[in-house]
């Protein structure tokens, strides 16, 4: 009788578990604030007692809801209420610009020079003369602008003109024809088949992904090991 309840309860967190993260909306974990990261733990957490808790069953679902509830809210009021960014959210903080480090604001955010240096290399900056500007995100990224003579030169600099380019349609993946993108190209299977044996394929089935350039009007096949 225990196991059919806790299968249950198991359902129930995670139907739960579901519909809150669903309200709450879809952010990658880099994007989470200091408040959405603690309360994202505790959901988690709350769902997880609510898995094995089989005397009542109510009480974690109602905490569950309360907890995704005040998630929305605030960030309800930071979206409607932009003065209470600061506060919900924090602010950006600027840890170093034109050669000078800003000591007390790393000290604020618990960065020690060190960890700043690491922030830095994880964004391809391993000097600081490359640098003009470091400025620490709400969300615990750091954000670099480099010196305008060390920043990768892109066509307008030089003056070249360059057409839109278009996103390669998935037409295979994992071993099985995307139908509806091979349609949108105009394609059907025979065609498909005939284009793939030239490049030496068999069947389908033996490719892990295809992709179709759109711009370029070329198939593209990825293969592994």
């Amino acid at each position: 009788m225990d196991f059919v309840r806790i299968i249950l309860t198991s359902i129930l967190s995670v139907v739960g578990l579901f519909i809150i993260t669903k309200l709450m909306g879809h952010k990658q974990v880099a994007q989470l604030d200091f408040f959405d990261y603690v309360s994202g733990i505790t959901i988690g957490s709350i769902g997880a007692e609510l898995a094995t808790e089989l005397e009542s069953p109510w009480r974690p679902l109602i905490a569950l809801g309360v907890y995704g509830l005040v998630s929305m809210l605030f960030s309800l009021f930071a979206l409607k209420i932009p003065r209470s960014r600061k506060i919900i959210n924090g602010t950006p903080t600027v840890f170093f610009s034109d050669g000078t480090l800003y000591r007390d604001n790393l000290k604020k955010a618990k960065i020690d020079l060190n960890e700043f240096m690491l922030l830095c290399r994880e964004q391809g900056y391993f000097d600081l003369e490359d640098i003009k500007t470091a400025v620490f995100e709400h969300n615990g990224r750091l954000s670099i602008l480099p010196k305008s003579d060390r920043r990768p030169i892109a066509p307008r600099d030089m003056k070249i003109s360059v057409g839109e380019e278009s996103i390669p349609l998935q037409i295979i993946s994992d071993g099985t024809v995307v139908e509806k993108n091979l349609s949108l190209i105009g394609y059907d299977r025979r065609r498909l088949e005939k284009e793939l044996g030239m490049m030496g394929y068999k069947n389908v089935g033996e490719i892990f992904l295809a992709v179709f350039n759109i711009d370029k009007k070329t198939i593209k096949v990825f293969d592994t090991n």
